[in-house]
């Protein structure tokens, strides 16, 4: 066997297409959009590079056949609560069922972290946001959320094997949409909204500039200075509204108020994959031209929560239990059939609780985000609870 570092156009090909030609025959697969793959490794669109540097490696066999693909990260800015020592990160692993080519891949990343300073790994991990290719799928292996990890089950051996121990759990839950929201959170729901001081509604997409500036002020109250995340501008939001304006359902999307002042959001959009799985990775403008027709003539019946958040002197006071069931009434009309939250980490046990106490929400996959120490001795510690 012989690794390769990923140096030249045409090693980022074969870099995508070692995942396409590994993956594809598992059921659920669907392959992710050759560009966002590109995008993580090209320094000028992705800003980690500010921070951080990544290096590629694929595995072939004596005979020449791709059968693995590894990259790793340092990123200054990767840091979790608690931790004494730098932390690099490894992702984008693909790897045919091979005890011994898995190690060599993962020998290759660890190498390359050392001589970056490292003291340990965490993957599959990105090389930028939580919220994209975060995550070894370890339960619930069907379709992958759009830039969601796929992997088929026997990958969870090679990292186990290798040493890899589990850092923290990433929880996915499901509803049906159709389904009436009763128990507690109704009855919450009907107490605030007695209090005519509070209103929700959903977005409209003549008014996103608004919403922008809506979504920043509940954004950098919940979120902003807690996990080292930072504040949002208004251009910012206003910008990925733009980018997101073709593929917004205004009904999935709610704001909550008090005296007209933001107080929450519940932010949802069609998941894109149920689009994108028919383009075969590819969205060059043929490829558009086809993503506008799909989109007119096969609805999806899927969408997938991304963002909700609470400004910090309401919560507890029962508005989530109010913006979810005010979303409900208008969203169990609509010919949504499925619905899938992006994860939440086990180190968050009152998001967990919440999403558990809508009544009907069962855990539709999981992901696993693993650490290796590179001194053997050195105590591993779980991700710290919130």
């Amino acid at each position: 066997m012989q690794l390769t570092q990923v140096q030249n156009a045409s090693q980022a090909r074969d870099f995508i297409a070692v995942n396409v030609d590994l993956l594809s025959a598992f059921p659920g697969y669907i392959r992710p959009l050759d560009q966002d793959i590109n995008q993580v490794f090209d320094p000028v669109k992705n800003k980690a590079f500010r921070q951080g540097d990544c290096a590629r490696w694929i595995l072939s066999s004596e005979d020449g056949k791709k059968i693995g693909r590894i990259a790793a990260f340092v990123n200054k800015k990767y840091k979790t609560k608690g931790d004494d020592f730098p932390v690099g990160g490894i992702g984008f692993f693909d790897c045919i069922q091979d005890r011994i080519a898995a190690d060599m891949l993962f020998d290759a990343a660890r190498h390359w972290l050392i001589q970056k300073g490292m003291e340990a790994m965490d993957g599959p991990i990105n090389f930028g946001e939580r919220d994209t290719w975060w995550g070894l799928v370890t339960s619930g292996f069907h379709e992958p959320l759009y830039r969601m990890n796929f992997n088929p089950p026997y990958y969870q051996d090679l990292f186990e094997n290798y040493g890899f121990r589990v850092f923290f759990h990433q929880l996915c839950f499901s509803l049906d949409p159709q389904i009436k929201i009763t128990g507690k959170v109704k009855e919450r729901h009907d107490m605030i909204s007695q209090d005519p001081a509070f209103d929700a509604r959903h977005i409209e997409l003549g008014r996103l500039h608004q919403y922008a500036l809506d979504f920043t002020e509940i954004y950098n109250k919940a979120w902003a200075g807690h996990g080292g995340m930072k504040q949002m501008r208004v251009e910012q939001v206003d910008h990925l509204f733009k980018q997101m304006k073709a593929v917004i359902d205004p009904k999935l999307i709610w704001f909550a108020y008090h005296h007209d002042k933001p107080i929450a959001m519940f932010v949802n959009v069609p998941d894109l994959n149920q689009w994108f799985k028919y383009l075969n990775g590819k969205f060059g403008l043929l490829h558009k031209l086809k993503f506008l027709w799909i989109k007119k003539t096969r609805f999806n019946k899927k969408f997938t929560g991304i963002v909700f958040g609470i400004v910090p002197e309401f919560q507890g006071s029962g508005v989530d239990s109010f913006l979810i069931v005010e979303a409900e009434k208008v969203v169990r009309f609509t010919p949504y059939t499925e619905y899938e939250m992006q994860w939440i980490g086990d180190f968050n046990p009152k998001m967990i609780n919440l999403i558990k106490g809508l009544g009907d929400t069962y855990q539709s996959r999981q992901l696993s985000t693993y650490r290796y120490i590179f001194d053997r001795t050195r105590e591993f510690k779980r991700h710290p609870i919130f």
